[in-house]
């Protein structure tokens, strides 16, 4: 068992006042006689709960304390694109309820139910180590992508001009994701300098694909290998896929670019951000890249034709999520062991993103 320290506790009570939320519980779904809450450390974003409330499993999402950048950790519309999913093909939790009355823990939430299954996030389960169950895992990986793009956002509730808007979107996240290194920057420049990140920019500005080089689908924003839970017992097959917090409408490409920075090759060289980057996907069986992004084009019968930038965007992306997080260490608000690994670690990102300009790593 791991021991609880005083900071952690102090932490604990930042992001949620237990009996204010059995008041708000009690008063949407019914007395239970159990109640219980515990915080889930795994992830590195938006802050998750699990609560027990009498015989159901909930997990409760809200965004961490304190100042963030603008349009980031927004959890009810997370909540939102969960919600109109439901009766999709798109494999998520069963949604419970939302709140933005910041009264009950001091900021929106939203609650679904807990989903039971493994995320790989350091390795894979000893069922799954096998060659073709590797495999099965990255054609798993692709398929849940492609029916997350073939969804009719529109017929759902997630209407162009509304809930997102494809014109120009591919431009929009260069802007986006510059602006919020920016707001990083506000502090973490009194720490440390990052040059590179800006010729990083000026090279994705200048790169940017048209409208017509990529079609119009619903975004996850956030897809990757240990956003997804594998259902227990038998062969790998995706249950259920989280952090929704970026989903919009835009350009595919993105989230296609975004799970390949992700996905490691034994050839590759050792990864800018160990603590983010699971290596085990280079073992025998697991499929290549390439092998993903022809699945992709076979089953959607898209065409992606510039992965360079669409790898550059992403792995600038996680340099700004980086460089968010240790913003929110310097400022304290985050008790995360990783965020000030990111002093060091969002440099590597920035030196990644220029060996994959300069064509020394390749698909």
């Amino acid at each position: 068992m791991v021991a609880v320290t005083d900071a952690d506790a102090e932490y604990f009570r930042r992001i949620v006042d237990e009996e204010s939320l059995r008041t708000y519980l009690a008063a949407e779904l019914g007395p239970a006689d159990r109640f219980e809450v515990t915080h889930h450390q795994e992830g590195h974003s938006n802050e998750t709960l699990f609560v027990t409330w009498g015989d159901r499993e909930l997990v409760v999402r809200r965004p961490p304390p304190g100042e963030t950048a603008e349009r980031a950790h927004d959890v009810l519309r997370e909540y939102r694109v969960i919600d109109a999913l439901q009766d999709t093909d798109v494999r998520v939790p069963t949604t419970v309820l939302a709140c933005d009355d910041h009264d009950v823990i001091g900021s929106d939430f939203y609650a679904m139910e807990r989903e039971a299954g493994d995320v790989l996030r350091e390795g894979e389960p000893e069922r799954f180590a096998t060659p073709e169950a590797r495999e099965r895992i990255g054609h798993e990986l692709v398929d849940r992508l492609v029916e997350i793009h073939r969804v009719d956002y529109d017929a759902v509730g997630l209407e162009h001009g509304d809930f997102g808007y494809p014109p120009e979107f591919t431009r929009r996240q260069v802007r986006r994701w510059s602006e919020q290194l920016t707001w990083a920057f506000e502090v973490t420049a009194d720490e440390r300098e990052i040059e590179a990140l800006y010729d990083v920019m000026s090279w994705l500005y200048d790169n940017v694909p048209e409208d017509d080089a990529y079609p119009s689908t619903l975004v996850h924003g956030d897809y990757k290998l240990d956003n997804v839970m594998f259902a227990p017992g038998g062969d790998p097959e995706v249950a259920a896929i989280f952090d929704w917090e970026m989903s919009t409408l835009g350009d595919p490409f993105t989230d296609l670019g975004w799970m390949l920075s992700y996905w490691r090759e034994p050839t590759d060289p050792e990864p800018p951000t160990p603590t983010l980057a699971s290596t085990y996907m280079e073992r025998e069986g697991y499929p290549t890249r390439r092998d993903l992004v022809e699945r992709y084009e076979r089953k959607t019968g898209f065409e992606f034709d510039d992965p360079t930038f669409y790898w550059v965007l992403a792995v600038y992306k996680l340099a700004g999520l980086g460089e968010m997080f240790f913003r929110r260490y310097l400022e304290g608000n985050s008790d995360d062991p990783m965020y000030p690994k990111m002093r060091e670690a969002v440099p590597a990102l920035a030196e990644q993103a220029e060996m994959i300009i300069d064509g020394e790593m390749t698909l």
